[in-house]
């Protein structure tokens, strides 16, 4: 019985030996090409993982409209539910943000020149207009993702005035 048992082992390990060396192909020494292996300094590859953008925030946004219109605002102007505008808790007023509807994934450049929003769990209040270009529709609520631009990106994006 034993004998069986160890003659069954070592055809077994033949044959796998056998396909496992069949299955990589011959090695580089042996076909003689070489190959040159693409190496990318430690620095490098951290700095290119460390470049993705991550989100300054990801939550709920809602809008407000022509009930707030021309009452000022924390920065002192007026409100303009016409103007891409938006209130948020604590990010600098004048500072603008990049809102992304996450469910359709359109987005808008706004100036942060409010506080708020008063309501629990919401993360942004978007003006009217703002909250039209991300295709809110009837939905007052939207989950939106909020990135921080830079002045110059939005200064670049802006078309220029008509000069006479």
């Amino acid at each position: 019985m034993r004998r069986y048992i160890a003659h069954g082992l070592a055809v077994f390990l033949c044959v796998a030996s056998l396909g496992a060396g069949a299955a990589r192909g011959p090695n580089n020494s042996e076909s003689g090409i070489t190959e040159k292996k693409q190496t990318i300094p430690v620095k490098a590859a951290k700095a290119q993982a460390s470049h993705k953008p991550r989100p300054y925030q990801v939550g709920i946004a809602s809008w407000y409209g022509s009930f707030f219109d021309g009452k000022p605002t924390a920065s002192g102007e007026p409100f303009d539910m016409n103007d891409l505008t938006a209130a948020h808790l604590t990010i600098p007023l004048g500072t603008y943000v990049k809102v992304t509807n996450l469910r359709n994934q359109k987005s808008v450049i706004v100036r942060v020149n409010d506080r708020g929003p008063v309501v629990e769990g919401r993360i942004i209040d978007l003006s009217y207009s703002a909250a039209r270009a991300l295709d809110f529709k009837s939905r007052g609520l939207q989950r939106v993702r909020l990135d921080l631009v830079q002045p110059e990106t939005v200064a670049v994006m802006r078309p220029v005035a008509d000069l006479p």
